[in-house]
């Protein structure tokens, strides 16, 4: 496993990281046998570098990591996680948060703490007015947190205002070959690193679109240059390319993603990648840009939804079926959307209160989306084809 020391305070962090918000699941729930297992499994092969956050798997990702690093594993890693702003109106919420947060680790330190989903100057200016930011710095002097950070979903624009209004020990941004120009940017990336603030990338396969969702055009362009590297690969590697990069973060939720990335993460040198590879992620990119409807990533941040609406579901179906022309995919939305879903999840149930879009990083026009997606998945034998399906299956 390679490894990228931390500038600003000397640790050897491992260039992968395990996201904490996609373990294997049973029934629903987190598969804590499989998942404990891949933890241990990915600490004895170099990584050392765990994220996950109060909110993940419904608030029981952190107990779950909490328990899988106990017997000695705690020592060994640099455990990251995070306080979800729109749970604090007073600082109160921030102290009993982290009080949780520690208890569900099971551990009486944060080495990595981050202020969850930035999307503007204002949001973080609310937090300091609270308090937040003070207390964290208290926290910071007793131990209790080694290093004060953030992630970030938002413009450029208000990255680069959030970076420079705090002195930061790191940053967390979405960063991946088809958002070079979106969110915080490339120029986002640099910034960070002249400003001396290390860099943690998430999202560098877009939630798994750069791997399932990709058209045969870039298949081909990929395995036309070389047959043996995965387009997970080239996703990872362009990521680990660019020497501002720390850590980049990945989702792993069963053993063969774990053991590939790993694998990867063992070669990928900065400042590898040749001229003639670039070249590729250019014709890629510009593919890719003329057939993504919406730019989803599937964070889940917009939901639930108080309709119902499965919002992520819905895009990925909409998007597949020009990304790669999906005969089967309104067959697809009717089945998981409508027909087997525990509850009718599809477009047509959103009653356009908007909340959903307060939270979305991508600053998605979800509503709108929505009635696009309805019009062009539903029809009018959609709902009488659900209906009928779901007496059939005797869900009500």
């Amino acid at each position: 496993m390679l490894t990228r020391v931390n500038a600003k305070n000397g640790d050897e962090l491992s260039i992968l990281g395990f996201g904490c918000m996609r373990f294997p699941v049973n029934g629903g729930n987190i598969d804590e046998p499989r998942a404990i297992a891949m933890i241990h499994d990915a600490i004895k092969k170099g990584v050392n570098y765990f994220d996950t956050a109060y909110i993940y798997h419904n608030g029981k990702s952190e107990s779950l990591l909490g328990k899988a690093l106990l017997g000695g594993y705690r020592e060994q890693v640099k455990i990251a996680t995070k306080l979800p702003p729109f749970m604090v109106n007073k600082l109160q919420n921030a102290e009993k948060i982290i009080e949780k947060q520690l208890a569900r680790l099971q551990t009486t330190y944060i080495d990595y703490y981050l202020l969850h989903m930035l999307t503007d100057k204002a949001m973080f200016d609310r937090l300091a007015a609270l308090g937040v930011m003070h207390f964290l710095e208290e926290l910071k002097k007793k131990g209790t947190i080694r290093n004060i950070g953030f992630s970030f979903h938002g413009s450029k624009a208000d990255f680069e205002l959030i970076v420079q209004a705090y002195p930061w020990d790191f940053c967390q941004i979405q960063y991946n070959y088809m958002d070079e120009n979106n969110q915080a940017t490339k120029s986002g990336l640099k910034l960070a690193a002249r400003l001396g603030i290390p860099v943690i990338v998430m999202e560098p396969l877009r939630g798994g679109k750069l791997v399932t969702h990709l058209p045969e055009e870039v298949k081909k362009a990929f395995a036309g240059y070389n047959k043996e590297c995965s387009p997970v690969e080239w996703a990872l590697k362009w990521v680990w390319n660019h020497s501002e990069v720390n850590v980049v973060l990945s989702g792993m939720s069963d053993e063969i993603q774990l053991n590939d990335n790993i694998r990867i993460a063992c070669e990928a040198e900065p400042d590898s990648l040749s001229a003639e590879e670039l070249k590729i992620f250019e014709k890629v990119k510009s593919v890719m840009m003329e057939k993504t409807k919406i730019p989803c990533t599937a964070c889940g941040y917009c939901m639930p939804c108080p309709a119902g609406v499965d919002i992520p579901g819905c895009f990925s179906c909409y998007n597949d079926k020009y990304l790669l022309k999906d005969k089967s995919v309104r067959f697809r939305y009717l089945q998981t959307l409508g027909a087997m879903s525990v509850k009718p999840a599809n477009a047509s149930q959103c009653i356009e209160c908007g909340k959903c879009e307060s939270h979305c990083p991508q600053e998605i026009a979800i509503r709108e989306k929505l009635k696009i997606v309805s019009r062009e998945m539903e029809g009018i034998f959609y709902k009488p084809a659900v209906g009928i399906a779901r007496r059939i299956l005797k869900l009500k």
